[in-house]
């Protein structure tokens, strides 16, 4: 029995090469996520907003 890349070899042609199909990444006709907030901001904002109304109200 053929071992390792041997035995998938035999069936391919000798160029086997072919171009992805499904290309990674976005291109420039990706939409830009636009709406959501990252995590780490909302919380900033919470913490400043908390902070301002103790130094205000205070």
């Amino acid at each position: 029995m053929a071992d390792g890349g041997d035995f998938y070899r035999r069936d391919r042609p000798d160029d086997s090469h072919l171009e992805e199909d499904r290309p990674r990444g976005g291109g420039p006709e990706e939409p830009h996520r636009r709406g959501n907030w990252p995590v780490w901001a909302i919380v900033l904002a919470i913490i400043v907003l908390f902070v301002i109304l103790t130094v205000v109200l205070g």
